[in-house]
Formats: structure tokens, sequence, C-alpha cells
């Protein structure tokens, strides 16, 4: 007989409990279990799909990963390069410096982003130790290549 007592006035404290997180005032029983269970329900199917939505976006992140957008124009006082990527590139400055001083290019001024995107504009200068001839399409090929080598080495 007490231990009777005993579960129902547990199940009256859990009654409550639930009635107090859903704010259901039902004195009937069953409304307040079937309330709770399409709450519970409801939370199920979102838990399931915050789930797919994280799958996927982790599949969209791994198979995005493009290379950078190269721009060249060739102006009066040299070239104007334009490097722009949507994600953060550690290292790639040094390998498009690396590029200019093959090409033989002086940085006459440059603005540089690596924060969250990594964006370069700069304009260079063929410079008066050699005589050759530059071109953008020269221009672009060796800066692209330099590209190319840096996401090879930052794959690694």
């Amino acid at each position: 007989m007490v231990s009777r007592i005993h579960k129902r006035t547990a199940m009256y404290r859990n009654l409550q409990l639930l009635r107090s997180i859903r704010y259901s005032h039902s004195p009937p029983k069953t409304s307040v279990l079937l309330d709770v269970s399409n709450c519970i329900q409801g939370l199920k199917q979102k838990l399931q799909e915050l789930n797919e939505l994280k799958v996927a976006t982790a599949r969209k992140i791994a198979d995005y990963d493009p290379m950078p957008k190269l721009e060249v124009e060739m102006q009066e006082e040299g070239f104007v390069i334009k490097v722009l990527s949507q994600r953060s590139c550690q290292g790639l400055l040094v390998f498009i410096l690396e590029a200019f001083e093959e090409l033989g290019l002086d940085v006459l001024q440059a603005r540089v982003s690596c924060a969250d995107s990594f964006s370069l504009e700069a304009l260079g200068n063929k410079n008066n130790e050699d005589t050759g001839a530059l071109d953008a399409k020269l221009v672009e090929e060796v800066v692209s290549k330099a590209i190319q080598n840096w996401r090879e080495v930052s794959q690694i």
C-alpha cells in the first residue's frame, strides 16, 4: 500500500514537472502526455534536420576549395595584379612575391588583406636590369604557376 502511494506521488510530481516544462495547465493527464510527446517528436525531427545540415555543410566546405582568382591588367605605369580568394591563404603572398622577383617586377604599390579572405592588389613595374619584354599574359602565367605551387605545398 505504501509503495502504491509513493508511485502515485512520484507520478503526480512528474506530471507537474511535464506541465511546467510545456506551460500546460490542462487537467487531463492524457492531453499533457500527448503534448509532451508531440514536443519530443518535433525536437527529434529538428535535431535530425540540424545533423543533416551539419553533414551537408561539412561536405560542401571540403569540396569547396577553389583556386584564388587572378587578374592582370597592363597600364601605363606597369601591371596591376589582383589576386582574390574567399578563404585565408596562409603563405600565398610569399609565393606571389617570389614570382614578381622571378619576373623582375618592382612593386610600386600594394594592398594586401589576409584576415578572413585573401586579397592582393599590386602595381608592378619592370625594373631596368633585364631588357626582356613583359606582357600581361606572361605575368599572368608566372603568377598562376606560383599560386599552383603554393596550393601543392599547402595541401601536404
